[in-house]
């Protein structure tokens, strides 16, 4: 494979060029090897300029986008998907054609001024026809985090606007109650000439009486009054993979709005929310319990229950559990959606000092507070206040 060349070498300007050289030093090149100027040129060099002419669409493409160009000019040709679509190559890895030019880069050259590559000074331009789809359609739906450990399904009933059965869709009487656009002649397109830098320039365009639906009206569905979509609730199904967070939309394909007249459904948007856990604080795909212990317990170890995603956990405490220390419940946690593994539970240990003593437990603090092993020894003091440091530095 050939070494793809510098952008900034590929349209001769230097890498502080502004916008608007880079445009026209674009614009030059494109206009030296379009192929309408190559006609009357060898078939190898006819190759040769339109390898340029993509060549210097591929740099603009990259270098008039500010976004692009900061990522460019950092990673170069070896900045990976991250950076543009498809690999390193500002047209998904060179599968770019002329026509994709054509079509991405003519209002560079006055509208319609880059027609596509034919000889004399008349080009027609011919779009795809062009399929209506329907609105997209947003829900939110609300997931405890039960549920998003597991992964659910969903079957909700909400309105959209559907086909109307009556018209088939057609916005006609009973489908059939329209005639021929005496526009376009049923094409549902019509030509548009302009005048552009290479002489006189064609394109296809809708057309502006049937608006591409090639027939017209004669009389109106009275069900859908003649818009071929009716507002109905249907029944949508659906399933949420386990480990989604709170504001993740799916999408769910082709479960939106039917467009008007014909065409392909809209996408079906769910949004998700998250139900906030009554002990459990969601951390990514960690878990966090805050724990608090009792003074005898923290002191003297034992055996307690934590609640889980999936239920209550024993957890043993050992003699001596300082306040701040975190213990792990390793794959408690949640799953990650693009299937890396499941998170843990983070215990965080907090010891409750009493705010209040009757008579007798205060007796029985006085006769141990003076005692060797309720003081910290330095060592003792070391490793917590270290931990502290690592905390808040």
């Amino acid at each position: 494979m050939a070494t793809k060349r510098d952008y900034y070498e590929v349209l001769g300007v230097s890498k502080n060029a502004t916008a608007d050289e880079i445009k026209k030093a674009y614009r030059k090149l494109a206009i030296q090897y379009h192929p309408d100027r190559q006609a009357d040129k060898s078939e190898s060099e006819k190759k040769a300029a339109e390898e340029k002419f993509i060549e210097a669409a591929e740099a603009y493409e990259v270098l008039s986008d500010a976004d692009k160009r900061a990522k460019y000019d950092q990673f170069g040709h070896n900045m990976g998907p991250q950076g543009f679509p498809g690999g390193a190559d500002g047209f998904g890895g060179g599968g770019f054609t002329v026509e994709d030019i054509f079509s991405q880069f003519g209002e560079i050259f006055g509208g319609s001024g880059f027609g596509s590559a034919q000889r004399g000074s008349r080009r027609t331009r011919r779009r795809s026809p062009r399929q209506r789809k329907g609105s997209d359609l947003r829900i939110k739906v609300k997931l405890t985090l039960e549920e998003i450990a597991k992964g659910v399904s969903k079957t909700l009933k909400i309105p959209a606007m559907v086909k109307c059965s009556h018209c088939n869709g057609t916005g006609a009487k009973d489908g059939t109650a329209f005639t021929t656009c005496q526009t376009c002649h049923g094409t549902g397109t019509i030509l548009e000439t302009h005048q552009s830098i290479f002489g006189i320039a064609q394109e296809e365009v809708e057309c502006p009486t049937c608006h591409g639906d090639g027939k017209i009206i004669t009389e109106k569905c009275q069900y859908c009054h003649g818009e071929g979509v009716v507002k109905e609730d249907v029944t949508v199904s659906f399933n949420i993979p386990a480990g989604v967070s709170d504001g993740m939309t799916l999408t769910i394909k082709g479960k939106g709005n039917a467009p008007r007249h014909g065409g392909v459904n809209g996408d079906l948007l769910v949004v998700i929310e998250e139900i906030k856990h009554p002990e459990l604080i969601r951390d990514g795909n960690d878990v966090i319990y805050n724990l608090m212990l009792d003074i005898p317990t923290a002191t003297l170890g034992g055996s307690i229950e934590v609640p889980t995603i999936t239920g209550r956990a024993r957890l043993k405490i050992a003699p001596g559990t300082q306040p701040g220390k975190i213990l792990r419940l390793r794959g408690k946690g949640l799953p990650s959606p693009e299937g890396y593994g499941t998170g843990d539970e983070l215990i965080n240990v907090m010891v409750y000092v009493p705010e209040q003593l009757n008579d007798e437990e205060r007796k029985a603090f006085e006769s141990i507070k003076d005692k060797p092993n309720m003081k910290a020894s330095e060592s003792v003091k070391d490793r917590i206040f270290s931990k502290l440091r690592h905390i808040f530095e």
